[in-house]
């Protein structure tokens, strides 16, 4: 998980109904707030408490929370909403950050892509992290992370392959036996996308306890008193010959196999020229018939 916090750019987190994101970008939010980065949060669909609960109060007191779950549109009239609606709030978040290292979180993108166009919120995404670069005087890449959890049961492929062209890492979460489990696909300029597998999982306290692989318990393991199946033990035939028939195999004479008179005709050389013999040895189901040579064709 170091490599996604080494790399900045924008940050796919896709999760599934199985395995869920939000811990874990919760968790990549505490460790870069502890890192010293401003951390900006744009919350859509959980509210801001249910959002901190389990960050401790020193990590609270760093996130900037702009609240999209209460009033998205400005209904209530309060003055609390966010001009501009969900793509107002996208593109002014980095006008309001201070030049340094940044880490947006975008909670979620699902919730964003379902009630903006994709070429709409590409282009907030593109115009972010130029707005940032142009503040911070350096390279956008080195700048600006973007944590975007995207749900992948709710897309197509073409929103979903529009993100990605964008994303300088995907995370893909999946897992077995309880244990999850994060693919990375990183990519760089000019280099080939390498792709690493790792084994987490989020501690009660928002933190990453990284592991070597699946645990030994949910790896199968042959029962020493289970019986084994023979495999052809339910065939409708047999695999295995008797010493009969494997005698009567061994005397059958195949229908190409050369006979000694074949045989010694070709190996002794006949007079004059070489000529083309043919040779022909009638079977047992053969029927011949002088009169009518071509009854076997049925014309």
């Amino acid at each position: 998980m170091e490599s996604v916090l080494a790399l900045r750019g924008l940050v796919l987190l896709r999760d599934s109904v199985e395995w869920e994101g939000r811990s874990l970008l919760k968790a990549l939010i505490k460790k870069a707030a502890l890192g010293g980065e401003q951390v900006h949060i744009l919350g859509c669909e959980v509210s801001e408490e249910e959002f901190r609960a389990g960050f401790d109060s020193s990590i609270n007191s760093r996130l900037v929370y702009y609240d999209l779950f209460r009033d998205p549109l400005n209904w209530a009239q309060t003055g609390e909403a966010l001009p501009g609606g969900p793509l107002g709030a996208l593109q002014a978040m980095c006008k309001r950050t201070d030049p340094g290292p940044v880490t947006v979180a975008l909670d979620s993108l699902s919730w964003l892509l379902l009630r903006l166009p994709c070429a709409a919120l590409c282009q907030a995404l593109c115009a972010m992290s130029r707005q940032h670069a142009c503040r911070g005087g350096g390279p956008a890449a080195e700048q600006l992370c973007v944590l975007g959890l995207l749900h992948r049961e709710l897309h197509g492929p073409g929103p979903t392959g529009a993100l990605s062209s964008l994303a300088q890492t995907e995370v893909t979460l999946g897992g077995t036996a309880g244990q999850a489990s994060a693919h990375i696909l990183c990519r760089r300029p000019r280099q080939r996308p390498p792709l690493e597998t790792l084994w987490f999982s989020v501690l009660p306290d928002l933190s990453l306890d990284l592991q070597g692989g699946p645990p030994l318990e949910s790896q199968p393991h042959p029962d020493p008193h289970t019986p084994q199946v023979e495999p052809a033990s339910h065939l409708t035939f047999n695999l295995h010959l008797s010493k009969r028939e494997r005698e009567a195999k061994d005397s059958l004479t195949l229908p190409f196999q050369f006979s000694s008179e074949k045989q010694q005709a070709l190996l002794r050389p006949g007079p004059g020229p070489a000529t083309s013999r043919i040779f022909y040895e009638p079977d047992a189901f053969d029927d011949l018939d002088p009169e009518d040579p071509d009854g076997d064709l049925d014309v």
